[in-house]
């Protein structure tokens, strides 16, 4: 079984009095792997919220298709199986962590001990259960991202789509977000989400996408995409070097940088290196540290950007 299929995708708006076409999401073809966790990336306006509202029913797509689960996406039953959390959710500010979860249990039409046992099972995921009985209106960024994830489990999806689940959160709620999604993994959920903060993709995505003005530009796992061992730069921190040394390392083609006693110099071609660690010995210079940098997602990501606005 496909979680999510995506053939041909595409939306278009029209705009204004004189119905200016706007594509936004433009012939989209992707596949989501059951088990994996799926990184949809991009900037902001680039087509991520409006695929998914494609996907969820909640837009009609101009053309093309989609699947989930294996049955069309105009098919409302299979909503039953999709868990969804968007990017901006308004909730009840009035009801408690507890009467929030069973609202929306009684809306899948579960009642009862089951619900009672499922809410009790969701507020332990999300670290929640001393706060069940506090307004929603007094909870902060992070717990309400939270308890908006345990609504969007209330159902026990097998498909998970989460709009920048990480947007406006301190590195202590991203985290936590983070341990989440892994958690949902080792229980064999799909889980599709969308951002643009690519340190947290990097970190828990078996693969990505990118999405650039409505187009995929790229789709594979972070390590294929960025390459596994492509050294961009070398950056090497030296004590005591003599400004003759200093002057040898920027022939060399080292870019310098003087931070108080110490030199940093970022090398462009890994093969320099060697050439420049002989003259730091040669002239009396103390080896700090030797740090190779390689290509990033970052970088592919700025790269991709970089076309699709040009």
């Amino acid at each position: 079984m496909t979680p999510l299929r995506l053939v041909g995708l595409t939306k278009e708006f029209r705009l204004g009095w004189g119905r200016q076409r706007a594509l936004v999401v433009d012939r989209l073809d992707l596949e989501v792997n059951q088990g994996e966790i799926f990184g949809f990336l991009g900037h902001n306006g680039a087509g991520k919220t409006t695929t998914i509202k494609l996907l969820l029913g909640l837009l009609t797509p101009t053309a093309g298709t989609a699947w989930i689960l294996d049955r069309p996406i105009k098919d409302v039953d299979v909503k039953q199986a999709v868990g969804f959390l968007p990017e901006a959710p308004y909730f009840y500010e009035y009801l408690t962590a507890e009467e929030f979860l069973t609202f929306y249990g009684q809306l899948f039409g579960l009642g009862g001990q089951q619900l009672a046992v499922k809410v009790d099972e969701l507020l332990e995921m999300v670290r929640m259960k001393e706060a069940r009985r506090l307004p929603l209106r007094k909870f902060s960024k992070g717990m309400l991202q939270r308890i908006g994830l345990a609504q969007a489990l209330i159902n026990d999806p097998q498909l998970i789509i989460l709009d920048e689940p990480m947007s406006g959160l301190d590195p202590i709620g991203r985290r936590e977000v983070r341990d989440i999604i892994l958690q949902l993994k080792d229980q064999g959920k799909t889980i599709f989400f969308s951002t643009h903060i690519l340190p947290d993709v990097e970190m828990i995505c078996d693969r990505v996408g990118i999405l650039v003005r409505g187009r995929l530009r790229s789709v594979g796992a972070i390590h294929d995409l960025v390459g596994a061992s492509a050294i961009t730069s070398v950056e090497v921190v030296v004590e005591r070097l003599p400004d003759i040394g200093v002057k040898e390392a920027e022939r060399l083609g080292g870019a310098v940088f003087r931070r108080g006693h110490q030199v940093m110099i970022t090398i462009s071609d890994e093969a320099v290196v060697p050439s420049f660690l002989d003259v730091v010995n040669r002239h009396g210079g103390r080896l700090v540290s030797l740090v190779p940098h390689k290509r990033s997602l970052e970088d592919l990501f700025l790269k991709e950007v970089g076309m699709g606005r040009t």
